[in-house]
């Protein structure tokens, strides 16, 4: 695929079919996302990627401990909850992935069902865990550069015919994660990514998020008008 036609034809993949996804194929995913520049190179990331049983164990742990109640355990610095247009942005995606899988707004068990998919990585057959050097925990150069490679990997992903989700629902409990996982003491859970063959009679995979304009994101400065 031309590069134009990843960039412009990527979604967003929240349904997945059951179907495996063999080893090389990630690896040589993964490969291409490690090209991505870094800070001095000095490539602060690291890969945990999750199939099978170990995926089961951590699906089932994050859903029992939400359910319960248990307090989020995320790793990487959440900040404030959004507001002004970036919380109408998310609500303006929330109401298109609602919409398109038919959940009304007062319909509570579906919407928690939503939610729960999300911990449980969409029910995808991979889970990429996105960790960084804890070293480096005190750059913002760091987090800079482990989003720009989660971004390569979707792209290469479905450059493969392979669908993806970057999300944080996945590592919300990181003891569970890290237990499952066998994440090393020295890095720092940031990021998760549902990966797998995307389920195309699921509704969700096919909303388009928009984007903002060019006009409206960039200023152009020197040059002729």
């Amino acid at each position: 695929m031309k590069y134009d036609d990843v960039v412009l034809g990527r979604r967003s993949i929240r349904g997945y079919k059951p179907d495996p996804v063999p080893e090389t194929l990630i690896r040589e995913v993964l490969e291409i996302a490690m090209r991505t520049p870094s800070s001095m190179n000095t490539q602060p990331w690291n890969f945990y990627v999750i199939t099978g049983e170990p995926l089961d164990r951590i699906r089932a742990g994050n859903t029992e401990r939400m359910i319960a109640g248990v307090p989020q355990s995320r790793e990487f610095r959440t900040g404030e909850a959004f507001g002004g247009v970036h919380r109408e942005r998310q609500i303006g995606v929330a109401k298109q992935l609602f919409g398109a899988m038919g959940i009304e707004r007062d319909d509570a068990n579906r919407r928690q069902d939503w939610v729960l998919r999300g911990f449980r990585q969409f029910d995808a057959p991979v889970c990429v865990i996105v960790t960084y050097d804890k070293v480096l925990s005190g750059s913002d150069d760091t987090a800079f550069d482990c989003g720009a490679v989660a971004t390569a990997l979707v792209n290469a992903a479905w450059s493969r015919g392979l669908g993806a989700v970057i999300n944080s629902q996945g590592i919300m409990q990181s003891p569970v994660v890290r237990g499952h996982a066998g994440i090393a003491e020295d890095q720092v859970i940031m990021k998760s990514i549902a990966l797998g063959w995307p389920d195309e009679d699921f509704p969700a995979n096919a909303v388009v998020s928009s984007r903002k304009s060019v006009d409206e994101a960039a200023v152009f400065v020197g040059f002729e008008q």
